[in-house]
């Protein structure tokens, strides 16, 4: 039996080698692939935040205040941009983790995040747009057997901070908000 768990690891290792090979080869061919303006766009978020806000009661929490704090840097390439968060909120200290990044194929933002509380977020289609100083991410997310549709807002106020707006769609279709508030740039 260890030498089939063996055979699997290095044949995982291995494929997970040949698929990085062969994205490398790809773009060396295609010339250097350089960050375009919609990815440059990102560096809005590159910085050390606060925000604060408040919580709508609702079937996944009560209602309360919420404060947080989140450190974002360009990852390596500048194609994406990380951030590490911490916050409180009715439902105690979290901690979380979020990719923001732009495909060029799906024409859209794209945005990963996780947290300590095991929540987990990654846009689907029709994804992140940007309108102006308007940014909306889109998920749908299986939740106890159930789709659930979901949306941030974000709004840019100034050059430094944003307001915020997280909403989930009810069985009748129409959005609840479930969090609002703002962020500062320090």
């Amino acid at each position: 039996m260890g030498n089939v768990r063996r055979f699997a690891v290095r044949s995982a290792v291995g494929l997970t080698v040949a698929v990085f090979f062969c994205f490398t080869l790809v773009a060396a061919q295609e010339g250097a692939i350089k960050p375009g303006p919609e990815h440059e766009r990102l560096g809005f978020f590159v910085g050390n935040w606060t925000s604060e806000g408040k919580i709508n009661e609702s079937p996944m929490m009560p209602a309360g205040a919420m404060t947080g704090s989140s450190h974002c840097e360009w990852f390596d390439g500048k194609f994406a941009v990380v951030c590490h968060e911490e916050g409180n909120s009715p439902m105690g200290k979290t901690k979380g983790l979020g990719i923001m990044s732009y495909s060029a194929d799906a024409g859209a933002y794209t945005y990963y995040g996780t947290d300590s509380s095991g929540m987990m977020i990654m846009t689907t289609v029709p994804m992140g747009k940007v309108d102006g100083k308007t940014w909306v991410y889109n998920d749908e997310s299986e939740m106890g057997g159930s789709v659930m549709k979901s949306r941030f807002t974000m709004v840019e106020t100034s050059a430094t901070s944003y307001t915020f707006k997280y909403e989930m769609e009810g069985q009748d279709g129409k959005w609840l908000t479930i969090m609002e508030g703002s962020a500062k740039k320090s």
